[in-house]
């Protein structure tokens, strides 16, 4: 036991990585207090706000255990984690919960529901660093491997539908890929793929479903179909235009309090952030998104081999996808995919992989001086 759990809180030279911390529970709490305020007027969505600082409770324990795992463990279990994460997500086929058009949980009973789908951005950014760690992939005849690892997971969850965890993952193979391979040759080819994939996936209806397109490209044109596919991006563009500089203060947004916004405790917080706390509201939680992608990148040029390399590069890439594609998507200039907002939007799967996400950066940042904690 003492080879997987390091002795990271006996040694005082321990490198605290503080921005990862400070970031996410600096955000998560900013998330509550937003949570209360979409559902305060909402009494059909019930003590949220309270679900959420419970979340929150235990995820920041798993943050503290997973930065005193080393993370070289997560290596050696890789082809586990991945055989448990098809099994999650073919359990998601057989007995997965639907609701919004969409079969994506599992219902746990009187504790809620279980997305598996979130767990798999974490097990496939580990599975993704342990299967390209292995090999040089000097011939592109082997990039098989790591696109077969990613290809099998990724077509269960789009299967659900859903189309924007899917383009978490890619974004994490393409991240890790980048890192991961030695020649750029094999990259730019990846990408040509990748450019193919997407034209064929907007311009048929071979991978979507028309009314899935139709939300991913209303952000092109909103005025299209304003009571339709355009209506949440029309109501949270006037969200985010309302709150000006100072907003209109907190839980006295209109748009806000009125409900015009659809799911705006989850997918659309961040229009109660930006019509309610303004654009000061907005640099604020910048700077803690800020914190915890600078703390990421620390842990990435810190990592002691390759494998460290490639997992915090996947995992800063969840992170910063999320966060870049579901603010984009609130002020129209990103495609409507319907991702969380890390640390912000409700939900106790997404607040969990966040937090476990995020100490295994602490862990990784923690080795950068391999002195300090040896062959623990």
């Amino acid at each position: 036991m003492s080879a997987i759990v390091t002795r990271l809180g006996r040694d005082s030279s321990y490198r605290i990585a503080w921005p990862l911390i400070v970031g996410a529970i600096g955000a998560s709490l900013l998330g509550v207090v937003l949570i209360r305020s979409a559902d305060l007027h909402n009494p059909q969505a019930g003590p949220e706000y309270l679900k959420q600082l419970l979340y929150i409770a235990v995820g920041v324990p798993v943050m503290l255990l997973c930065a005193r795992i080393d993370y070289r463990i997560w290596q050696r279990f890789a082809p586990a984690i991945y055989i448990l994460n098809l099994l999650l997500l073919l359990a998601i086929v057989a007995i997965g919960h639907r609701a919004l058009g969409a079969q994506r949980w599992i219902s746990l009973g009187p504790l809620g529901t279980f997305q598996p789908s979130e767990f798999a951005k974490l097990f496939l950014a580990i599975s993704g660093a342990a299967v390209l760690a292995r090999g040089d992939y000097t011939r592109l005849r082997d990039m098989w491997k790591p696109l077969l690892t990613f290809a099998v997971p990724a077509l269960l969850v789009l299967k659900q539908p859903d189309f924007g965890t899917s383009l978490v993952l890619l974004a994490i193979l393409t991240t890790q890929l980048f890192f991961g391979l030695p020649r750029l040759g094999g990259f730019v080819l990846y990408c040509a793929g990748l450019f193919v994939a997407g034209a064929v996936t907007a311009g048929t209806n071979l991978v979507l479903k028309p009314f899935q397109k139709a939300r991913l490209l209303v952000f092109l044109n909103p005025k299209a179909d304003p009571q339709g596919a355009g209506y949440n991006l029309n109501q949270a563009k006037i969200a985010v235009g309302n709150g000006e500089f100072f907003g209109r203060g907190l839980f006295h947004g209109t748009q806000t309090q009125l409900s015009f916004v659809p799911e705006h405790s989850r997918d659309f917080i961040f229009t109660v952030l930006a019509e309610e706390l303004g654009l000061l509201g907005v640099l604020g939680l910048f700077a803690l998104y800020g914190a915890i992608i600078y703390g990421g990148i620390r842990a990435m040029y810190g990592a002691q081999d390759r494998f460290g390399l490639l997992l915090a590069a996947g995992i800063t890439a969840k992170l910063l996808f999320h966060m870049l594609v579901n603010i984009g998507m609130t002020m129209g200039i990103m495609p409507i995919t319907g991702i969380p907002l890390p640390f912000l939007s409700y939900g106790g799967s997404a607040m969990l992989t966040n937090f476990a996400a995020v100490g295994v950066l602490m862990n990784i940042y923690a080795q950068k001086d391999r002195g300090v904690l040896g062959n623990a």
